[in-house]
């Protein structure tokens, strides 16, 4: 599959950058030992090989899925063979005791970095995966750093997304409010992030589900009316990587805007990933006559496709990486901005926003209302769009 292709590109975008920090970035990780927690999901699995390829000195992998690990075992020893370095993955769930008496056994590394997150919107649907949201995405960060402080490490990274930028979801918001959990873990150890688009067929995303579709012999939905700047695998892990290593304290990572990377709709996509496929689309007008031509069409050369405008919770209108206010470097890389942050951050709010999760997790009883005043607390400006409707209520 040309992923390149399908959105609308025929370069990658850190080509150069890599290139003008190749034997530095090598030196580094080559002398070095790291941590990669969520390192079985799409983007976990990228910065993995790119490590991997420049023998470091130990890498360990930490990831809940035990499926996902050892397809990326599989992937790492068919595409780069084996390192001298110590090498081993763990199927662990970050926030248990059986991590912390890991961390507690081996936690000795140079570099940690934290790619586990709960990404999709539809997560906020409910009251307690929205819950689960704020556990992964805030305090597993912050228990995984102080964790990094008390053992030595030099450097955590973590990913943040574009959508915390000015959030309009709470996706976007938990890890906003991540990042300020970030800003007061950084007066005790150096901190770097990245923000960044669309990962183009990362596990569970709406281009991977094309794959699964065609396997299925089943309709391709996809929205018409939202552009989206898309990012490959690879190129995921380059930038984090690279913000990794030569990010100062608390600077934030992102891809810079060019003629190679622009906006496209999902639905774009979705034409050029058939014609890829052999297929051309067949525009329908309701989920069930889409259901129904899945059943013939395809002998005819053609694929029953549904393509609206969208209605959903948590759709931002468009996409960024940085907001007015925020101060940057665009000439240190050619094809990397970096924001450069000062310390800042309200540690009384911090308290008040981990005392009231707390609270009520003590009672077992919250509603996904609770969360969301909270979250206004903390993030005063933050514009949450409620439609009524998810992800899950479409096809």
């Amino acid at each position: 599959m040309d992923i390149l292709g399908l959105i609308g590109r025929d370069k990658y975008l850190f080509t150069n950058d890599i290139l003008d920090h190749a034997s530095e970035l090598t030196k580094e990780v080559s002398n070095s030992r790291f941590l990669v927690l969520g390192g079985a999901g799409s983007i976990g699995q990228a910065v993995t090989k790119e490590i991997f390829k420049r023998n470091p000195k130990k890498l360990h992998v930490v990831d809940i899925s035990e499926n996902n690990m050892v397809e990326l075992v599989r992937d790492i020893r068919s595409s780069f063979g084996y390192i001298d370095g110590d090498f081993q993955t763990f199927a662990l769930d970050i926030g248990s005791l059986e991590y912390d008496a890991f961390i507690k056994a081996d936690g000795l590394y140079d570099y940690v970095l934290n790619l586990s997150a709960l990404k999709h919107v539809r997560s906020e649907k409910d009251a307690f995966t929205l819950m689960r949201m704020v556990d992964v995405n805030i305090f597993n960060t912050d228990k995984t750093i102080q964790q990094s402080i008390k053992s030595g490490v030099k450097k955590y990274f973590c990913v943040s997304t574009d959508k915390a930028a000015n959030p309009v979801n709470m996706m976007g918001a938990s890890k906003r409010i991540m990042e300020m959990f970030l800003m007061r873990n950084s007066e005790k150890i150096s901190i770097s992030t990245a923000r960044f688009a669309n990962v183009a067929f990362s596990d569970g995303s709406l281009l991977h589900g094309f794959n699964q579709r065609i396997q299925k012999r089943q309709p391709i939905v996809a929205p018409n009316d939202i552009k989206r700047y898309f990012v490959t695998p690879q190129e995921s892990g380059e930038l984090c990587l690279m913000s990794c290593i030569f990010g100062e304290n608390r600077d934030i990572f992102f891809p810079k805007l060019s003629e190679s990377l622009h906006l496209i709709t999902f639905a774009e996509i979705a034409v050029r990933y058939l014609k890829q496929q052999g297929y051309k689309p067949y525009l329908c007008t309701s989920e069930d006559e889409a259901r129904d031509l899945a059943k013939s069409l395809p002998e005819t050369g053609y694929w029953p496709c549904l393509f609206t405008e969208s209605d959903t919770t948590g759709e931002k209108d468009f996409e960024e990486f940085f907001t007015e206010a925020e101060i940057l470097d665009m000439e240190r890389y050619e094809n990397l901005g970096v924001i450069k942050n000062v310390l800042s951050y309200d540690a009384e709010l911090l308290a008040f926003f981990e005392k009231s999760i707390r609270e009520m997790k003590q009672q077992l009883a919250w509603s996904k209302e609770d969360i969301l005043q909270l979250f206004v607390k903390i993030l005063p400006a933050f514009s949450h769009k409620e439609m009524g409707k998810y992800l899950d209520s479409k096809m």
